[in-house]
């Protein structure tokens, strides 16, 4: 397959889990890294679940982290019915950085983006059952990548919510262990250690 075949997604978001990904389509190998002229928020982008997500916007000065995934070019259009609601654009290589400081891969590459933040709010949250998702993702990645997907990401002290006994979240991943996350959620949230301890299964 020449460069020019080649095409990657960047994901910012629950893309970063490989369980994940997989319930979408088939990927390739993934890097983490950071990429430059972006700024990842909470927003509203699910009304339907009654939740938000996270999206980026074009920032010239920002930055954050994710993973750049190498896809088959047919697997593209379920990534978009996947991410309906955000634009595809493509981005230059020279926009990313890898963690590990490895050559990062040539060809084609996607982000999709918001133009415009709307706020999380009390009819929808930030839903636990979500940020889960992303942050189990991001603690196979490494104890620095967890802490940038929690400081680069903009909006936590907006309303968020334990829904983990009601999921809003349809890829919602009831097996994770989610003691993993209460020290991680109490720095970048209002909710208390007894809070975050409501699990899926408790």
């Amino acid at each position: 397959m020449t460069n020019k075949n080649r095409h990657f997604i960047f994901g910012y978001g629950s893309l970063i889990n490989a369980t994940s990904r997989a319930k979408t389509g088939e990927t390739g190998q993934v890097w983490p890294v950071r990429i430059a002229g972006y700024q990842r928020n909470w927003s509203v982008m699910s009304t339907e679940f009654g939740m938000s997500s996270v999206a980026v916007i074009p920032v010239e000065e920002a930055h954050c982290n994710g993973v750049l995934i190498e896809i088959d070019e047919s697997e593209i259009p379920s990534f978009d019915e996947r991410e309906r609601g955000y634009e595809r654009s493509q981005v230059s290589l020279e926009q990313l950085t890898a963690y590990q400081g490895q050559s990062l891969p040539q060809g084609t590459i996607w982000i999709y983006h918001s133009h415009e933040i709307a706020q999380p709010t009390q009819e929808c949250p930030i839903a636990l059952s979500y940020v889960d998702v992303i942050l189990s993702g991001c603690l196979a990645l490494g104890e620095s990548f967890v802490h940038d997907f929690l400081s680069l990401t903009q909006g936590w002290q907006h309303p968020l919510i334990n829904d983990r006994k009601t999921p809003r979240y349809p890829r919602v991943q009831p097996e994770l262990n989610t003691n993993d996350f209460i020290s991680l959620l109490e720095s970048v949230t209002k909710k208390s250690k007894q809070e975050l301890s409501v699990s899926y299964e408790s």
